[in-house]
Formats: structure tokens, sequence, C-alpha cells
């Protein structure tokens, strides 16, 4: 059975947890269809929401389906979005009432998750890594809607840091600049998706769940805006070494200039061509971060849920 929570669908079991105030991760739909290969891509959504279960919180995977935001995805729908692959479309801020009117489906991106999960009464979200100012921004002005997202709505982001394809240092610039504490689990560096180092510091580190809760809780009860990024680094065993990520995103970087690849379809035809050229190493590591972050996310909600109940 369905239920509606501020205006989006929420799965029976996403429902029953919201009501009794039981903890809910929020999960993003972006990667199945546009991060990721099928059938990988569903495997890795499927066993993320299992990593949830197993810690004692209720998984829901958001998008839209259909135009209706849905926050917990049934099997099909989750399948659906693997099959589609590109023909799905990705929906951020800007395009959530567009598909609703139209009726359309859409995998969402950090931004539009945020916005569905918050709707919904959902105060943590894993994804893999967030978006940023890209390399080049001064010029090109591209700059994902997450970063102003995260200034504005109050979810927690469990994430492996920015996507190394990202100018790291003008990301981290950016959230200063919005307010959105930059918090590293038991890392003093923000990680680099692949990588576990950028050598850019995080605001603060914190060794434990509880300790990023009670900041959540006190943020949200000053009556601050906007989330916060929980930065989870990639398990050692899966870490790319950073010059060989680097190496790998400066030639794909020049091979979307030569081919006119910009917008929405920088950021899949980057990862699509890192992971060609690291042998699929970049896969491996971007579906262990993604399964990492869905566990500490757990550990997150649950503490969260101890706090507020």
């Amino acid at each position: 059975m369905n239920a509606s929570a501020g205006g989006v669908e929420t799965s029976g079991a996403v429902a029953a947890a919201l009501r009794d105030k039981r903890p809910v991760v929020a999960l993003e739909s972006t990667i199945i269809a546009h991060g990721m290969p099928w059938p990988a891509n569903v495997e890795t959504a499927l066993a993320a929401e299992a990593e949830v279960r197993a810690l004692g919180a209720v998984p829901a995977t958001v998008a839209v389906i259909d135009g209706r935001p849905k926050a917990g995805l049934s099997a099909d729908d989750i399948e659906r979005i693997g099959r589609g692959g590109d023909a799905i479309a990705k929906l951020s801020r800007r395009d959530l009432a567009i598909a609703a009117a139209r009726g359309d489906t859409g995998a969402t991106t950090v931004a539009a998750t945020m916005i569905i999960a918050a709707l919904a009464g959902i105060r943590v979200f894993a994804t893999g890594g967030i978006g940023g100012v890209h390399r080049g921004a001064a010029t090109s002005f591209d700059i994902s809607a997450d970063l102003q997202e995260l200034a504005r709505t109050p979810v927690a982001v469990i994430c492996a840091g920015a996507k190394s394809i990202l100018d790291l240092r003008l990301t981290l610039e950016y959230l200063e600049t919005h307010g959105v504490p930059v918090i590293g689990y038991r890392c003093n560096e923000f990680p680099a998706f692949y990588t576990r180092e950028s050598g850019l510091p995080v605001d603060v580190r914190l060794d434990e769940a509880t300790a990023i809760a009670r900041v959540m809780d006190a943020k949200w009860a000053l009556g601050l805006d906007g989330g916060l990024v929980i930065a989870n680094p990639v398990p050692e065993p899966f870490a790319l070494p950073r010059e060989r990520a680097e190496e790998a995103i400066e030639r794909a970087l020049r091979e979307a200039s030569a081919q006119g690849v910009t917008g929405k379809a920088l950021t899949p035809f980057l990862l699509t061509r890192v992971n060609a050229l690291t042998g699929g190493d970049s896969l491996a590591s971007n579906r262990e971060l993604v399964l990492n972050n869905a566990r500490l996310a757990a550990e997150v909600a649950v503490a969260y849920a101890a706090r507020v109940a």
C-alpha cells in the first residue's frame, strides 16, 4: 500500500516508518539510470537497500514514476529505471514540476532526491558523490544544482565527497559561502570519490554516527537552513591511486571537450570514460563507496531517530 506525504508517494514500509518515527534513509536513482551500466546498476541499488535494512533503517529509493514523486520504489520500478539507462530523464530541481505535469518517469539527482526526501519527512540521504563546481566554471558557469540544494534543504547527505571530475577546491569554497557544514567521517581530508584524499581539509572530523546526529539536531534546532555534507571515504581496498584517477579524468575531460559534451550529459559521459580508461576499476570503486555510504547513512539515521523520537 502506498501513502502520500508532502505530495510524495511513499511505499507502505516507508510510510509506516515515518509515522512511527523510525529511521529512514533516502537513496537516489540517477546512479541507477546514469551512474552505472545494467545490470550492475540494479544489483547495486538493491544491495544498497539491503545494507540499510541490515542496520535497522528503512530504505527509500527516490524517483519520479509516471509523474509521481516516489520515496520507496518497488523492485520493478528499480528494474525499469536500470534497464532504461540513458533513455530515462535526469531530473534536478528545475525538472521536477515539468516531469510531474507531463507524467514523465525520471531518475533524481542529489538535488531532486533531497527535495523529495525533505517533502516526505526524510532527513538522511546516501549517495555516491555530490555534484559541484565543474572544472573551467569560471568561463562555463557550470555549477551543479546540488550545491544550492544543500544550502536550502534540510537533509544530511552521506557521500564519498564530490566526484573527482570536479574542481574540488571551488566546490568547498561554494559550500563554505553558503553555510553548509562539511563533516569528515573518520577523515581529515575531503575525499575525492574514487580516491580517499584530495589535499583539502574538511570543516570538522567526527568519528561516530551519534556525533553526526548531534550536529544535525543542533543545526536544525537553531533554525539554520540547509543540509550537511558527511564525507565518507571509499573503503581503502577499493580506492584508486590519486594520480591514476587524475590521469583518467584529464583524458576524459579532453575527449568531452573535443566531442562537445556539456550540461547534464557531461557527468555520465565522464564516468563512463573514466571506467573504460581504468579497466573497470572505477566501477568497482563506485559500487563499494555507494554501499559504504548506505551503511553509514543507516547508522546516522538510527542515531538521529533516537535523538528526536
